[in-house]
């Protein structure tokens, strides 16, 4: 059933990585307030899966956030196709997880590549059509751009920047009727979750934070609460609710996270090596597959 009396009817909105997981959803709750949803990503055919399960019009566009020529284009091909955007969601995202040392250095940079640099070469590609509607840039962050742990140290710094920069972007564009937004996510029942949790120190890292931190949430909740920031231009939105009580008291988690680190973290070496888990879920092979072929 559509909502007719959403901000968002008779709009077009743009989501980069859209081909499954949170994007998908965020494709689907958008839809089904009357919006034009553009779905931008890897993967064509999943792309078109997800397209014609929409309650409401929508293109599928395959793009690399990481290649801004392209994207460039893509964003030509939605104005064209669609309408000019009134709404961009930067969510596409990729994770990998294991110590640091340990990990693949191109791996590594790939998801700063692409949770960070794609992020800005998504607003580069379609602010001149936000400013043109007044638009909202919703950038998907997480919990780890407030507090960084142990393992997970390309996705920690990738999302802390990309939440700096949706900070600073939205000092620029302001004056020009353009609202940017931050999301912060807790763990959402994703393929990429649900591969971290086949690690078994990933699991445990998972396993040891308090609870309501370790719960995993339902995608299509998630999805819906963010869509509800969406449609009011929120400066933050945040799934769950609580995370938001995170934010006074950001500085105190790193020694917290350190202290915890240092008596959990022999323990699990000790138990057996912690593993490189390389690109995590099917969205994380699948840009690695585009990346080597676009190599």
């Amino acid at each position: 059933m559509r909502s007719r009396s959403s901000p968002l009817a008779g709009r077009t909105v743009a989501v980069t990585g859209a081909a499954r997981g949170l994007g998908a959803a965020l494709s689907h709750e958008i839809s089904r307030r009357g919006a034009r949803v553009a779905l931008l990503g890897h993967e064509k055919a999943a792309l078109e899966t997800v397209a014609e399960s929409l309650p409401g019009p929508a293109l599928a566009v395959e793009v690399d956030v990481t290649d801004l020529v392209a994207l460039v284009a893509a964003a030509h091909t939605v104005r064209a196709r669609l309408g000019r955007p009134s709404a961009v969601v930067a969510n596409a995202g990729i994770s990998e997880g294991g110590p640091f040392l340990a990990s693949d250095p191109a791996a590594w940079r790939r998801v700063i590549d692409v949770n960070l640099t794609g992020s800005a070469h998504t607003a580069r590609a379609f602010l001149p059509d936000l400013f043109d509607t007044a638009g909202y840039f919703l950038q998907i962050a997480s919990l780890a751009s407030i507090g960084a742990v142990p393992l997970m140290s390309s996705y920690c710094a990738s999302k802390a920047g990309a939440e700096a920069f949706a900070h600073a972007l939205r000092t620029e564009v302001a004056h020009r009727g353009v609202a940017v937004g931050i999301a912060y996510l807790n763990w959402t029942d994703t393929d990429m979750i649900r591969d971290a949790d086949q690690y078994a120190a990933l699991r445990e890292l998972r396993a040891h934070m308090p609870p309501p931190v370790r719960r995993v949430h339902d995608v299509e909740t998630v999805a819906a609460r963010l869509v509800r920031g969406l449609e009011r231009r929120r400066t933050a939105v945040y799934a769950p609710a609580w995370l938001r009580l995170t934010q006074p008291v950001r500085a105190a988690l790193p020694p917290v996270v350190l202290r915890v680190s240092r008596r959990r973290l022999p323990r699990m070496e000790a138990a057996q090596p912690i593993e490189y888990t390389g690109p995590l879920g099917a969205g994380g092979l699948a840009d690695q597959v585009a990346s080597r072929r676009n190599a």
